[in-house]
């Protein structure tokens, strides 16, 4: 791959999606555009990059999608998890008692372990969610794997990471080498295809968003612009979820920090304001 493609690439994927990938990341689009490459019936990055450049969405759309597919699975970190079940949802059963209905959304869902962890978190309280209606909304920029998460079909390899036995037994059906999610599970997921970086007002207002391990990929002023959209969606005493190496501090006062719980966050009230920029960085991938 020269460098003029290389530089051609990287702006299309900031361009598409926000992944920000520094100058040193030539090696990463190898490893993954190669093999799509020879998939497609063409020689190598070079060929791709052509399709391209004379109009071709179907590559653009591989390409993108091949570069932003990111590692998942089952109650990944845990932590997430645990503030879901001790802190958010007891909470949210007291703020919603009249309404008695919660949303949540998984931005950036992948191929949907994080939905189908929530999920079974809200199964697991029973009877405390009686008569309740809880709407999951998982979203992703390709449609690829939201059509693996909406099948809810996962290789043995992929259920043993993260899944505990008592919940793969009670939870799933195995067909042959893979495991299935239950029909009842599938269906408190709704999935639709959604990019970070356009308007996404029309999912409407959230108790609950989990935007994890997505952010890091995107410079500061893509973050900045998210945050603060993400906050005109959120209830005012709503939750924020985000990776373990991800933070509004520093970039945006719409959210604040719930202190002793790392990685959650709540509205602030404030709504748009913006953090002194700092200097622009490209973040790695």
């Amino acid at each position: 791959m020269t460098p003029p493609d290389y530089e051609y690439l990287r702006k299309l994927l900031k361009d598409q999606s926000g992944l920000d990938l520094s100058a040193d990341k030539q090696y990463l689009i190898e490893s993954r555009l190669l093999p799509l490459a020879r998939k497609s019936g063409l020689s190598g990055i070079p060929d791709l990059v052509a399709k391209i450049k004379a109009g071709s969405s179907t590559h653009t759309v591989q390409v993108v999608e091949a570069m932003t597919t990111n590692e998942t699975f089952f109650f990944r970190d845990k932590v997430p998890f645990e503030h879901f079940r001790d802190t958010i949802m007891p909470e949210m059963l007291k703020a919603r008692a009249t309404r008695r209905s919660v949303r949540i959304w998984c931005a950036a869902g992948s191929t949907g372990q994080e939905p189908y962890s929530l999920a079974m978190c809200l199964k697991e309280m029973g009877a405390a969610l009686a008569g309740w209606r809880v709407e999951i909304i998982a979203t992703d920029l390709s449609q690829e794997v939201l059509e693996k998460s909406k099948a809810g079909i996962y290789s043995q390899f992929e259920v043993q990471r993260g899944l505990p036995i008592q919940m793969l037994v009670k939870y799933f059906k195995q067909s042959g080498e893979f495991w299935q999610v239950n029909p009842e599970l599938r269906a408190m997921v709704q999935h639709r295809q959604l990019n970070l970086l356009h308007d996404f007002s029309q999912l409407g207002s959230f108790d609950v968003i989990f935007c994890r391990n997505v952010l890091i990929y995107f410079d500061q002023d893509t973050k900045i612009n998210i945050f603060n959209r993400l906050a005109r969606l959120m209830e005012a005493d709503g939750f924020l979820v985000l990776g373990a190496a991800e933070t509004v501090v520093g970039l945006t006062d719409t959210f604040k920090p719930i202190p002793e719980r790392r990685g959650l966050y709540r509205p602030s009230g404030v709504r748009g304001v913006l953090a002194m920029p700092k200097p622009a960085m490209a973040v790695g991938y």
